[in-house]
């Protein structure tokens, strides 16, 4: 029996180059790897707590099973399924919740920055969002949990409420390892000290973006005025993000990727980097677009894979029922 790996995206809109690179391509590469029994999950329940209209939520939820697939995953290989779909995720959420301290949640950095970002919707379900993650994790007796650093907290969080459980109501959950995944920091175009975001589309790379889109974009991100091309993410953040970018695309460290174009225009680096993207991105866009056009079949595989999900969550649901005395 191969071993448990689960992970997820939320359905928050159109995925950037900087999801991608942290994210979706490990997830191919885990579920090409034939090492794990792999479960990937639309995390809609999560994606509730950014306060999204009901019919842009449907639709990022489409959007997003079309780039799982389209990416490479595939319900042959894994499970693929939508969250909301399985009631025991919130059900079990609400058990976890019990045996929580506030204390352990008010310390969660990602709330702090979620909060400060969305100041007029701090809602009580950004505050339990760990403890959802939690649920989404241990219902499958996950062994293995893909994460970047920035996630670690939280999955932490989930070990220590996983042995928590176990220890008052008798072994019940697998506590779930991080297999540390290398996570690009990929920075704004517009401002190379920010994270690239969805929330400002000119400042960040789609990766359903057309070839057009993405060559106007780079060609106004911001360098500097020196001309002179190297690595030197300090003194040179907006260039060095670029080279970064192109790294993280051919597998280089960005100091070769300068050396590379030493002594040419940015300009120069800009269009391959663009030229790179466009053509990496090729056979994505146009699978996606097969996949957009019959909606019906995406949804199929979504309810196959949330019937395949949510029959082992429902037996470890019946499990911790028991346990609790319901």
């Amino acid at each position: 029996m191969k071993p448990i790996l689960v992970s997820g995206m939320q359905p928050t809109g159109r995925l950037h180059i900087g999801n991608y690179l942290g994210a979706l391509k490990n997830f191919v590469e885990l579920q090409n790897s034939g090492k794990y029994q792999c479960y990937f999950f639309l995390a809609d329940l999560h994606a509730l707590t950014e306060g999204p209209e009901p019919k842009t939520l449907a639709a990022n939820i489409l959007n997003l099973a079309a780039d799982y697939l389209a990416a490479g995953l595939d319900p042959k290989k894994s499970v693929i399924y939508q969250q909301s779909q399985i009631s025991a995720h919130s059900e079990l959420a609400w058990v976890l919740n019990t045996v929580t301290p506030m204390g352990e949640l008010e310390r969660m950095t990602q709330y702090k920055d979620k909060a400060a970002r969305q100041a007029a919707n701090v809602n009580a379900g950004l505050f339990t969002y760990p403890v959802l993650m939690a649920a989404d994790i241990v219902l499958y007796n996950a062994k293995f949990i893909p994460v970047g650093e920035d996630q670690l907290q939280h999955l932490e969080l989930a070990r220590t409420v996983a042995r928590r459980f176990n220890a008052r109501f008798g072994e019940t959950f697998v506590e779930p390892k991080g297999l540390l995944t290398q996570t690009p920091r990929v920075m704004s175009l517009k401002d190379p000290h920010k994270k690239m975001s969805k929330s400002d589309p000119d400042s960040c790379l789609f990766i359903d973006d057309s070839p057009e889109d993405i060559r106007k974009k780079l060609a106004r991100a911001v360098t500097d005025s020196d001309g002179a091309i190297l690595y030197d993410p300090k003194g040179k953040p907006g260039l060095s993000n670029l080279l970064e970018i192109y790294g993280a695309f051919t597998d280089k460290d960005p100091h070769a990727v300068a050396i590379e174009f030493e002594g040419r225009q940015y300009s120069d680096l800009k269009g391959a980097l663009a030229e790179l993207i466009s053509a990496h991105f090729a056979k994505f866009r146009a699978a996606k677009a097969k996949l957009l056009a019959k909606p019906a079949a995406i949804r199929k595989i979504l309810a196959t894979g949330s019937k395949k999900a949510g029959a082992v969550a429902t037996k470890k649901m019946a499990e911790v029922k028991k346990k609790v005395g319901y």
